[in-house]
C-alpha cells in the first residue's frame, strides 16, 4: 500500500470524465518542463481533457474546506517521464470555478489555474460538464462535455492503465523542475460513451486541435487523494510499469 504520512494537500476527485486523444510526441515536447520527455505507449502519447468535481481541498492534516475547497474543475493534461523513471502528468491548464483557490494555486504553486464559470449536472447515467473561462484568458475558452456511463471495468487495458495510473505531477517552480507525488486507491473505472464534445480548451492550451474519435473515454466515481512534499529532480527512481500496476492493485482507500 502506498502511503503519504505527512501530506501537503488532501482532497477528493469525484465524478470524473476522462477523454483522451492520441498526439504525436513531437508536438508536445516543446511544451514540457525541463527534465521530462513525453511518456509513450506503443509510440504514441496522449492529451487528456479531464472534467470532475474537486471535493474538500485541505492543507496538511487539517480538515478539507467545504465551500472554497469544493468546486468543478476541468484540466488539459499531458503524460511525461523524467530521468529517474517517474511517470506523471503535466497540466497545461486547470479551469476551476472558485477564484480564491485559483489565485492561491497560481501564486504559491505556480500552476496554470484559471477562473471559469462551471457546472456539472447528472440525469440517470448521463453526466454533463460545462465550463467557460473568465480570467485570465483567453476569455471565453470553453468546454461542453456529455458522457453516458457504461460497464464497470474489472481489468483495465494497457492504455486505460497508462492514462489513469499516474502517481505524480511534473512542473517547474521558479524555473526549477518539480515533481509532486500523490497517492490514492486504485481507480474504479467505467467505460463511457461521448455524447457531446464542444471545446477549445485543448487549443487554448497551445496544443493541436484534437482530430477524430477519442482514443479513450472513461468515467470514475472518484477517489480520495493525498499529495506529498515536492521531490528533488534526482529522487528515487520509479518502479517499472508492471511493478507499479501490481502496487496499484493493492491500494486501499486513504482515511
Amino acid at each position: 500500500m502506498h502511503t503519504t504520512p505527512r501530506p501537503l494537500l488532501t482532497q477528493s476527485w469525484l465524478d470524473l470524465a476522462f477523454v483522451h486523444w492520441a498526439v504525436d510526441p513531437a508536438d508536445i515536447t516543446p511544451l514540457l518542463p525541463a527534465g521530462t520527455v513525453p511518456d509513450t505507449l506503443d509510440g504514441a502519447t496522449y492529451v487528456g481533457l479531464v472534467a470532475f468535481r474537486m471535493h474538500r481541498v485541505g492543507w496538511f492534516r487539517l480538515p478539507g474546506v467545504p465551500y472554497l475547497g469544493t468546486f468543478p474543475e476541468t484540466n488539459v493534461r499531458l503524460y511525461t517521464v523524467d530521468a529517474s523513471g517517474r511517470r506523471g502528468v503535466v497540466f497545461r491548464s486547470l479551469d476551476a470555478s472558485r477564484l480564491i483557490p485559483v489565485a492561491i494555486a497560481r501564486t504559491f504553486l505556480r500552476l496554470p489555474y484559471l477562473w471559469s464559470r462551471m457546472s456539472i449536472s447528472r440525469s440517470a447515467d448521463t453526466i454533463s460538464y460545462h465550463s467557460r473561462r473568465r480570467w485570465p484568458g483567453p476569455r471565453g475558452a470553453h468546454s461542453r462535455l456529455t458522457i453516458r456511463l457504461g460497464e464497470e471495468i474489472e481489468e483495465p487495458t494497457a492504455l486505460e492503465h497508462f492514462l489513469t495510473a499516474r502517481w505524480g505531477m511534473h512542473s517547474s517552480f521558479f524555473g526549477r523542475p518539480m515533481y509532486l507525488p500523490n497517492t490514492h486507491p486504485r481507480w474504479p473505472l467505467h467505460r463511457a460513451e461521448l455524447i457531446e464534445c464542444h471545446e477549445n480548451l485543448v487549443t487554448a492550451a497551445g496544443l493541436p486541435e484534437p482530430c477524430g474519435t477519442p482514443a479513450s473515454v472513461l468515467y470514475s466515481p472518484g477517489v480520495p487523494v493525498r499529495f506529498g512534499r515536492p521531490a528533488r529532480p534526482g529522487g528515487t527512481p520509479a518502479p517499472a510499469r508492471e511493478a507499479a500496476f501490481a502496487s496499484e492493485a493493492n491500494l486501499l482507500p486513504e482515511r
